[in-house]
């Protein structure tokens, strides 16, 4: 099958990529999207919500996902036609995450794959769960 740089994955195969957040992270994130909401700037408003305390935009946490299907699996050239994340906990400046894709589905026509996707902080806790569909093109 063309179109995989590492080869045709599996179902069942696996991949992981870990980071960890950084306060410098919301503020390069509000330059890319203009998201100013107070639950990322005001520590005082941000502990009156359910929250607690100042959380990272969900794109921030979100995009350690990006990073894995890209550079691990399925591989360069992948890029998400689709997604469905239930965002389930937050995530602070300092937490490490760590992205999980599973492969569900491999579809024998096309480079296109589904995942089983989360983000677990490193305490343990599901920051985000849920499911991608990728496409993975030949790239060079």
């Amino acid at each position: 099958m063309s179109g995989w740089p590492n080869g045709a994955p599996r179902v069942g195969d696996t991949a992981t990529m870990s980071r960890t957040v950084e306060a410098e992270d919301i503020v390069r994130f509000t330059e890319i999207s203009g998201d100013r909401n107070p639950v990322h700037y005001d520590a005082e408003a941000a502990a009156r919500t359910a929250f607690g305390g100042i959380v990272v935009q969900g794109g921030v946490t979100s995009a350690i996902l990006n990073a894995v299907v890209a550079e691990k699996l399925p591989g360069p050239g992948t890029v998400f036609l689709e997604t469905h994340w239930h965002f389930r906990a937050p995530t602070r400046p300092g937490d490490t995450i760590t992205g999980e894709v599973e492969v569900t589905a491999v579809r024998e026509d096309k480079p296109i794959t589904t995942l089983s996707t989360r983000v677990v902080r490193g305490d343990g806790v599901v920051a985000i769960e849920g499911t991608a569909v990728c496409w993975t093109m030949h790239v060079g």
